[in-house]
């Protein structure tokens, strides 16, 4: 194996001529052979392994495992038994792999099974974390066991190679836009409060790009998709609301909001561009509207009647979004960008709040006073 030998020596010595068969489809590439097969995922924890975390980088073949991936992952197992999908997992395996077709010729050629000797060595080369969530999940819901999981075999050719397969098998991958994962996400009621507004509100309708979580300089779009998630998660975050009271409730908000920051109907009336707008004004980037929500929901925790939260969000008229605002530089603006780092949206909603006249949160306070010391 890669590394970390001497401690299976007592059970190597325990296993000889014991094998683990498997149901295989053979390849090639590269001029090297793979087997698919599929394996129950009670046998997942244990056969496979990962490199322990205290070796150093330079002798392992995978990342650490980062463990605050892992209640999410394995919640969601958990709570999707009926319609949860993880892809296959890779492997390299240090021993002899033997493989058997069900024909000498033609296609049978290709499937078949393959025998491995129980004393070799299972390294998994991509999906480390899947591994370590199905573990947790079988500890909680055994039946799950019976079910399986593709996984793709390679022969074990040395630590070099094992760490290039790792760099080979990442360096191309895509994370998907939060735009396209809000869109695609069925299971999670705000994702579908939020494709429901962009889609029939008046405020929205055709003006959200529900892919890309960017716009280009020259996009007709006005908001994106992610960034309207965020407002709304901001907006209801800790209000008991059933799903369709949230979603009356978040149209209202926005449509309200939308009698104040007369840009946007320009927009809709084609009596302005939307490039102009997101070049001028920052009010349809991302971080005004998780402000705005933030700002809405202290409002609604209050109450969630319009004629109470109405004129109290009233104010917001008198903001001045426009870029050239010298109040937004350091606070929503770095170097001349919109800025949505943590720190900034913390300083927008302060700047908000003060309009309004609202507390500030101890966080925001923080922020502003930080912001603050560093004017003068």
């Amino acid at each position: 194996m890669i590394d970390q030998r001497g401690a299976h020596a007592a059970g190597e010595a325990t296993s000889v001529g014991f094998q683990y068969v498997f149901p295989a489809i053979r390849g090639v590439q590269a001029g090297r052979e793979f087997f698919v097969s599929m394996c129950p995922l009670r046998l997942i924890p244990k056969i496979f392994v990962f490199d322990d975390d205290e070796i150093a980088p330079e002798v392992r073949a995978q990342r650490v495992l980062n463990k605050g991936r892992l209640p999410a992952l394995t919640r969601y197992i958990l709570d999707n038994p009926d319609d949860y999908v993880f892809s296959a997992l890779t492997a390299s395996i240090d021993g002899e792999i033997t493989f058997e077709g069900i024909a000498s010729e033609g296609t049978g050629m290709r499937a078949g099974q393959i025998r491995v000797p129980m004393a070799a060595r299972f390294l998994i080369n991509d999906g480390q974390h899947r591994r370590a969530a199905i573990e947790l999940a079988l500890k909680e819901n055994p039946d799950l066991g019976d079910e399986t999981i593709a996984v793709v075999f390679f022969h074990d050719a040395g630590l070099g190679r094992a760490q290039q397969m790792f760099a080979d098998l990442n360096r191309h991958a895509v994370r998907p836009s939060r735009s396209i994962g809000v869109l695609y996400d069925q299971r999670d009621d705000l994702a579908s409060l939020t494709r429901l507004l962009a889609l029939k509100s008046s405020v929205f309708k055709q003006h959200v790009e529900m892919e890309s979580s960017t716009l280009s300089a020259r996009s007709r779009k006005l908001f994106t998709l992610s960034a309207l998630h965020s407002g709304n998660q901001s907006l209801l975050q800790g209000l008991e609301l059933k799903r369709d009271e949230a979603a009356v409730l978040a149209q209202a908000f926005w449509e309200y909001v939308d009698t104040l920051i007369p840009e946007w109907g320009m927009v809709r009336d084609r009596r302005m561009t939307a490039p102009d707008v997101r070049q001028n004004y920052i009010h349809s980037h991302g971080i005004a509207l998780h402000a705005l929500g933030r700002v809405g929901n202290s409002l609604l925790r209050e109450s969630v009647d319009a004629t109470v939260w109405q004129p109290r969000l009233k104010k917001l008229a008198a903001v001045d979004w426009a870029r050239t605002n010298p109040d937004w530089e350091g606070r929503a603006i770095i170097g001349g960008r919109v800025s949505k780092s943590h720190a900034q949206v913390a300083l927008t909603v302060s700047y908000l709040r003060r309009i309004l006249k609202l507390r500030l949160s101890p966080e925001e306070q923080r922020a502003e006073d930080a912001y603050q010391r560093g004017e003068s």
